[in-house]
């Protein structure tokens, strides 16, 4: 690895990280010599992870403030000061129009997904600025991008993470702290396990994706890592979106 991907020394804190995307993206930033502070809602896999890959770990609701206050104190006092955050934590919620909406289900996945985002970042941000600056990457989707008649809620908030990280950028910027989304298309997950092996589903949506194959937490995570890194250091407020050609493919 380059010295303009290395992140020796730094300090980063993922939500979201132990399994799928966000591991792969705490994977990364170890890799390029970052300590990671390891987070999820379950604090059985919290624990597990971080033992794994020797870091410190805290269990955190992304959905309750004061949690997100009591992790990003933890992170500053584990490692000392913060130069990377990584907001990945989300859920899906439930599929279909939304004409007839379950507004509890969108209530919890705006929660989850967009406005944890907004209370993250305002919690974590000054603290990177006073390192001297550094990046935040907010993990958005393709279905922020397109319109889709069963992705309802998550598809809206996404959209905003989007829009979120563009505003950052403009607000942090002067201060040395550049902000930008990563949007995923189609990745082989755990959580993607059904859709992978419904086979009418895999045939539409591969013919649409010029790579014609599922991406890789991993292919995410490396574009997370350039971000985040001396590599991106002129890149801020921009939405970069991993997901083998499918947001530019006509399917033909």
């Amino acid at each position: 690895m380059t010295a303009a991907f290395r992140l020796d020394g730094k300090a980063a804190l993922v939500t979201g990280s132990t399994r799928g995307i966000g591991k792969a993206i705490a994977e990364g930033l170890i890799a390029a010599g970052a300590q990671v502070v390891i987070s999820s809602e379950d604090a059985t896999d919290t624990a597990r992870v971080a033992a794994a890959l020797g870091q410190p770990g805290l269990a955190c609701d992304v959905a309750d403030d004061a949690a997100l206050a009591r992790l990003t104190d933890f992170a500053l006092a584990e490692l000392g000061g913060l130069d990377v955050l990584v907001c990945n934590a989300g859920i899906t919620g439930q599929p279909g129009p939304f004409a007839g909406i379950d507004m509890q289900d969108y209530a919890r996945v705006m929660a989850i997904n967009l406005r944890s985002q907004v209370v993250l970042t305002g919690l974590a941000l000054p603290h990177i600025a006073a390192r001297g600056g550094g990046a935040a990457v907010l993990v958005a989707s393709l279905a922020g991008l397109r319109g889709n008649g069963r992705i309802n809620a998550y598809a809206l908030a996404k959209a905003g993470v989007a829009q979120l990280a563009r505003n950052l950028a403009v607000e942090w910027g002067p201060q040395g702290v550049r902000v930008n989304a990563v949007s995923p298309g189609f990745i082989a997950t755990e959580l993607s396990g059904p859709l992978l092996a419904d086979e009418a589903f895999m045939a539409r949506r591969m013919a649409a994706t010029p790579l014609r194959r599922p991406g890789t937490p991993q292919e995410v995570a490396g574009a997370a890592v350039f971000l985040a890194s001396p590599a991106g250091a002129f890149v801020t407020g921009h939405n970069l979106v991993v997901d083998g050609g499918t947001l530019v493919s006509d399917g033909s």
